[in-house]
């Protein structure tokens, strides 16, 4: 069998080849500290602190414009570093291979260290250090940090906050896109004395809501309670509708109820255990109800079949040996306006107005498309033909037919057999458009004035420039909160695309992070995409030495249902690679807290960053396989081949 090496034909120990690859390593290495010289006139811009961080950002971007997988190769047959693990300290590991390439060739190699910004240890310990001023000390045995995203019921509950804090949340997360400042002091205030009071650092972040674009207000229909009965399988009853009844107006829960109504007082009293209520409800079916209870808040009505209650609907109470009496419904729960979109139907996106579902015609003229408005009429002015749309995190995908100043015409091109809803306050994505929105709001600098007296860390949502990044230094400046750190949430295309320019903005303050927002950056750069972004924005935020919170999702069914998915326990583990993982809010938020604090402290041993840490193996021994006679035993015929 003939053997081949990457290199041709020669040894991988042949000097030639060692030249070979020294050649193409001077020539990047040029390149590095070409970037470098173009950076000077930034470098005045940058705090101290960061200056080396800058520059090997430079270094490291200057090497990745390059494929490097066959030199990687040839580099890992001669037995050197591949240069795999140099985001944070890139020059520093191209000298390395450089000097032992020197030595494999017979030749000198002078020390170049004085070039190099960072080496092999400064870099990784700068990483720490800035996670460290921006997040605060890891807790013991986990370094990474877990931040999580406060319910409104923060604000009022000191009990629930205090379980987050000793159940090892490090940093609270308050979205400033809900409730108001008065809820977000409250929740600040609260995390302050339950992290004093069980002795644990917990910083506060404020994130600012941002231009979100999102779809507009929806006419609701009618309001309709539907009151069914529990069925097998086979349709049969098992349970009946339990109905109660109470006083218009009264928010009083009647016991046993699935369903409340309100009806009025003086029919109320009238009724009695056992007496039959009956109605024609809003399908025009005759529907029957029995009266199983009567209580101090009203009464409990039984029905066996599924009936559609309306605010037209009346109530009849049957009396043996009066007259029947009837009463109207009031109190029913509001409708929720939602459009019913399929695959090939036509939606209208208009500057203002409520929305509203299509509406049929005799003929396609009569015929009315449905229509919606949304928030940020302004971007129609950068929308152009044939861009793509997406509703509501990317359940729902269109193409732009066409685009005016005051309406967007999109055929529905993307959505589930059977149609989507699509409510109000839904996020809308224009991933093909070259939109300039500025990141802050006339809202959020108004919010800025809580922010920067209550917050540790502000983070700058849909952050797309590095002017987005000024233009907040300068307002907190300006605030006399220069101090406070800054998290830049990456969550657009055109905010992945700039990325470095923002990471050396964000440098001009004391301490600073990036955040990976999963939801809309994968609806905004593709599915299939998100692993490779997410990839590429770990590298370059870990060459410039910058911290990062893996967020959006992440334990999400567990936080939602008490129940994880397989996935997403993999996916929490991945989050090892950060410095932080966000976990959001959801009724189950303490479990999902437990656990993802168990899988960090369990994946802290196995993994840093992108590099596997070869811990003593436990779960398996050599030994039993030896007594089992499993392993293979040495040939006995003389002139055995020997291994290649």
């Amino acid at each position: 069998m003939v053997k081949k090496t990457l290199v041709g034909d020669a040894s991988a120990w042949d000097p030639a080849a060692c030249d070979a690859l020294i050649g193409e390593l001077q020539v990047l290495r040029e390149s590095m500290l070409e970037a470098q010289a173009r950076l000077a006139p930034t470098l005045a811009d940058i705090e101290p602190g960061w200056r080396p961080s800058a520059v090997n950002l430079a270094h490291y971007l200057a090497m990745r414009r390059y494929d490097m997988r066959r030199l990687q190769d040839r580099l890992a047959w001669v037995g050197v570093s591949s240069l795999g693990r140099a985001e944070t300290h890139a020059l520093a590991n191209v000298d390395k291979v450089l000097g032992l390439l020197h030595l494999l060739a017979g030749r000198v190699w002078a020390n170049r260290a004085g070039d190099e910004p960072v080496g092999f240890r400064r870099g990784p310990a700068l990483l720490d250090h800035h996670a460290e001023a921006l997040f605060g000390p890891p807790p013991t045995q986990r370094t990474v940090r877990i931040m999580v995203t406060l319910p409104p019921q923060a604000a009022a509950d000191d009990a629930l906050v205090a379980a987050l804090v000793e159940g090892g949340m490090d940093i609270a997360r308050i979205n400033c896109a809900h409730d108001g400042p008065d809820a977000w002091v409250a929740m600040a205030k609260r995390v302050r004395q339950a992290a004093r009071r069980l002795g644990r650092p917990v910083r506060i972040l404020m994130d600012l809501a941002g231009p979100k674009l999102r779809t507009g207000p929806v006419a609701a229909g009618q309001p309709v309670l539907k009151v069914k009965p529990a069925r097998n399988a086979l349709g049969q009853v098992v349970a009946p509708a339990l109905l109660g009844l109470r006083a218009v107006g009264s928010s009083a829960v009647v016991p046993g109820a699935s369903w409340h109504v309100g009806v009025e007082p003086t029919w109320l009293d009238k009724v009695r255990v056992g007496a039959r209520v009956q109605c024609v409800d809003a399908r025009g079916a005759r529907r029957s109800f029995e009266v199983r209870a009567r209580t101090a808040t009203g009464v409990l009505l039984a029905g066996l079949q599924t009936t559609y209650l309306v605010e037209q609907t009346r109530l009849r109470l049957q009396r043996r040996g009066q007259q029947p009496v009837e009463t109207g419904l009031g109190d029913l729960p509001p409708a929720v306006g939602r459009l019913h979109l399929k695959r090939g139907d036509t939606l209208l996106l208009t500057s203002d107005g409520p929305g509203r579902d299509a509406v049929p015609g005799a003929d396609r003229r009569r015929a009315k498309p449905a229509m919606i408005s949304c928030t940020l009429p302004e971007v129609f002015a950068q929308v152009r033909r044939g861009e793509r749309i997406w509703f509501d995190d990317g359940r729902i995908g269109g193409v732009i037919r066409r685009a005016s100043l005051k309406q967007l015409r999109v055929e529905i091109t993307e959505a589930r057999v059977g149609g989507e809803t699509l409510p109000a306050d839904k996020g809308i994505n224009l991933p093909d458009s070259d939109l300039h929105l500025p990141a802050l709001t006339a809202r959020d600098i108004q919010d800025l004035a809580t922010v920067a007296r209550h917050a540790d860390l502000i983070g700058l949502s849909f952050a797309q420039s590095a002017a987005d990044v000024h233009a907040l230094l300068g307002h907190l400046r300006a605030l006399q909160a220069p101090d406070l750190g800054v998290i830049l949430k990456i969550e657009t295309r055109r905010g992945f695309e700039h990325l470095p320019e923002m990471l050396l903005a964000a440098m001009a303050c004391q301490s600073a992070g990036v955040m990976i927002a999963r939801g809309d950056l994968a609806v905004e750069c593709g599915y299939e995409r998100l692993a490779e972004v997410q990839e590429e924005i770990l590298w370059a935020c870990e060459a410039a030495h910058m911290p990062v919170v893996w967020a959006t999702q992440v334990l999400e069914t567990l936080a939602k249902t008490g129940v994880p998915s397989r996935a997403e326990i993999t996916d929490a583990a991945m989050g090892e690679r950060a410095e932080c993982v966000m976990l959001n809010k959801g009724p189950h938020i303490q479990e999902a807290l437990r656990t993802l604090d168990n899988i960090l402290r369990r994946m802290q041993e196995h993994q840093t960053k992108k590099r596997p840490l070869l811990r003593a193996l436990k779960s398996w021994s050599l030994e039993p396989a030896l007594d089992a006679g499993l392993t293979p035993k040495p040939s006995r015929r003389s002139g055995s081949k020997k291994a290649d």
